[in-house]
């Protein structure tokens, strides 16, 4: 063998240790990946295969007070089709089958849908859309089609859901039933009753097991879920559809003509704390009116005029001073630390009593009474401010309630001005609610409730939670300068400077509010005023109190709390004791009431129809209807109000998807 043979045998030696040593390396790390990292590769797989989706749960409903539908949740499906799943046998066989159903339902003609799924088998088309926007009738039935109802991997039926949101009512309420959802940036967002009991009524979300088709497309590995979701519990809220409609369109109304920019209305019960109405409206670009801030909830302002209850029951409750002490209004004009307090009455009212001061809202009169009986000892005076629970948050369930703002000797921001400033309520801060409460403690015969929103939270038909009246303090003052200031509140109706809404029918109770937002800093847009009333109804046994607050009315038009505010709270008061009378007659309200439970039980009853045919809606609350019928995909148009008296289609007759309903209501 020649030296050349030699060196061409050693390379071919070399080359062959090589490949066995690259040869015992790749058994090497081929068993290690079998059995050392074979485990996270093949999970790795199956996550960028198959995967386990998150099935979002129906969230609960909420109601009003007489079990009408104020938010709901009604599932939305999309449905498509994987081309390839089926057996070529059983897609040649119940093709024509299909294509007739879906001609059937969906409105085009058989050859569209047989030209279409055709196409997508011949180019691999696994996930070709059929429709969307089916509600869950339709669903139902579109799955009972020939093929599709052999399911996902025989069948090639593709099923996407999703929620959607529904308000019955439309925007009245709609910031105080509110939503929870998450912001652009990814934060939580909590808003009104769906906010603050998101953990009721979002209930369990589910599982369901998909498989990866193609980029970004998947599909169910099977009909059913891994976990199936458990709806959310539902809300009864304290809200009452009759008075929130009277208060909604007063104020609004009262808006409109004042060109105001924003404002809020709250009624609440008087005994139990519960609010039966609360409208916010603030003005858009357009000059129309919106749901868009809970100003009742979250925004602390100077209350003004109002805010002289504080002194007057302070003053009585220290025996100070008594209602029939006489104070010389001096032309309208006290100087304090050179700052000029003034009536709104130009040389003022002469010496009247602290009684009449109130009732016409004399500055001079208040702001004197104060200032000289708690000069010495402001404190003394902040300790019933306190006792009142007017330097605190009531605590109320919607996230965002608003902080008041009560000076102190103690606070760096305390100078000689806060205390006769108080006198007339400037230099305090605080939101409408927390004014209402207030009053409605007087008319409650001292009581301090919190303001409550929610009533019952039920899964299904069964309550879970109640939620009873809650004191804060169960008496402000005595009872002997409770039906002092009671008299004088009444008397603000009847002659002082709420006289203009006094009505021999009914009686009412309250105060007027006048004060001038941004004063301090500079004129023109930068101050403005805002107006408002707040007091309760009967006068002489309160079963409503209620609060109007109105923010920048136009000052051509007028900007007094008797004549902007005033007549909302007029026009409630009215509405409730004679178009509405039976909500006068409502006794026991810790009690079950036997007409909401029989609305409660009624539409869920209906709701569980699964057929496409028309459900009898003969008595259901016009609302309910409406949120019924649009779940199973029909259109309606109501007339009247109330309960349904009257429909267009009879119950038990087929319905068709976009089919329009005529529902007569009385």
């Amino acid at each position: 063998m020649g030296v050349d043979d030699k060196k061409i045998s050693y390379r071919i030696y070399l080359v062959a240790f090589a490949i066995f040593v690259m040869a015992i390396l790749v058994a090497v790390k081929l068993t290690n990946i079998q059995w050392v990292e074979g485990d996270y590769y093949r999970q790795l797989a199956r996550e960028r295969t198959v995967r386990n989706f998150t099935i979002p749960a129906n969230r609960g409903n909420v109601y009003s007070a007489d079990g009408s539908l104020l938010a709901t949740s009604i599932p939305n499906y999309t449905i498509r089709f994987d081309a390839l799943a089926p057996k070529k046998e059983n897609f040649e066989e119940y093709l024509p089958a299909l294509t007739d159903s879906l001609s059937v339902m969906l409105g085009k003609p058989s050859l569209y849908y047989y030209n279409r799924l055709t196409k997508a088998r011949n180019t691999k088309n696994r996930y070709l859309l059929i429709t969307k926007g089916l509600s869950y009738t339709e669903y139902i039935r579109i799955k009972s089609f020939p093929l599709f109802e052999l399911g996902a991997y025989k069948g090639g039926i593709i099923t996407e859901q999703k929620t959607i949101r529904e308000h019955p009512i439309g925007k009245i309420a709609e910031r105080t039933i509110g939503y929870e959802r998450l912001s652009y940036s990814g934060e939580n967002l909590e808003v009104g009753i769906e906010g603050a009991f998101a953990q009721y009524l979002n209930g369990t979300n589910g599982k369901r097991m998909m498989q990866k088709i193609s980029k970004n497309q998947w599909k169910p590995i099977s009909d059913d879920n891994e976990i199936e979701p458990v709806d959310g519990c539902d809300i009864i809220s304290t809200i009452d559809v009759y008075i929130q409609d009277i208060a909604h369109h007063a104020l609004l109304k009262q808006l409109e003509y004042y060109e105001a920019d924003h404002g809020c209305v709250v009624v609440m019960e008087t005994k139990t704390g519960y609010v039966k109405a609360i409208s916010n409206l603030g003005r858009a670009k357009d000059s129309s009116y919106y749901e868009t801030v809970n100003y009742a909830v979250g925004e602390s302002q100077e209350p003004g005029s109002t805010f002289k209850l504080a002194g007057l029951i302070a003053l009585l409750e220290d025996k100070k001073v008594d209602t029939s002490e006489v104070y010389d209004t001096h032309d309208g004009e006290v100087l304090y630390f050179n700052r000029k307090i003034r009536d709104s009455k130009r040389g003022g009212y002469g010496k009247i009593s602290l009684a009449r001061g109130f009732e016409v809202s004399s500055n001079t009169v208040l702001v004197q009474a104060v200032y000289d009986s708690y000069k010495d000892n402001p404190k003394e005076f902040l300790s019933h401010i306190s006792n009142f629970g007017l330097d605190k948050p009531l605590g109320v369930s919607i996230i965002g309630e608003g902080k008041p703002y009560i000076p102190n000797p103690d606070d760096k921001r305390w100078s000689k001005l806060s205390l006769p400033w108080m006198g007339f309520g400037y230099g305090v801060s605080m939101t409408p609610l927390q004014t209402l409460a207030f009053y409605n403690a007087v008319a409650n015969d001292g009581e301090l409730v919190r303001p409550l929103f929610v009533k019952d939270i039920k899964e299904w038909n069964k309550t879970i939670k109640h939620f009873d009246k809650e004191v804060i303090n169960p008496k402000i003052c005595s009872q002997e300068t409770i039906d002092k200031v009671k008299d004088v509140l009444a008397n603000v109706v009847k002659r002082g400077t709420g006289a203009k809404l006094y009505s021999p029918n009914f009686s009412m109770a309250g105060k007027t509010g006048t004060a001038q937002v941004n004063y301090g800093r500079g004129k023109g847009d930068n101050m403005y005023y805002s107006s408002s009333f707040v007091g309760y109804f009967p006068a002489d046994e309160p079963r409503y109190s209620c609060i109007v607050v109105i923010h920048k009315p136009s000052i051509r038009k007028g900007y007094y709390g008797a004549d902007v505010s005033g007549p909302v709270f007029k026009r409630i008061a009215q509405k409730i004791f004679t178009d509405v009378p039976s909500t006068n007659q409502i006794k026991k309200l810790d009690k079950e009431i036997e007409a909401q439970e029989q609305l409660y039980a009624s539409y869920y009853e209906k709701a569980q129809n699964t057929e496409d045919v028309m459900p009898n809606l003969a008595g259901m609350s016009g609302m309910d209807a409406v949120a019924l019928l649009g779940n199973m995909g029909v259109n309606v148009q109501v007339t009247g109000m109330g309960k349904v008296k009257k429909q267009s289609v009879r119950s038990g007759e087929p319905l068709r998807k976009g089919q329009t309903i005529v529902l007569n209501l009385l």
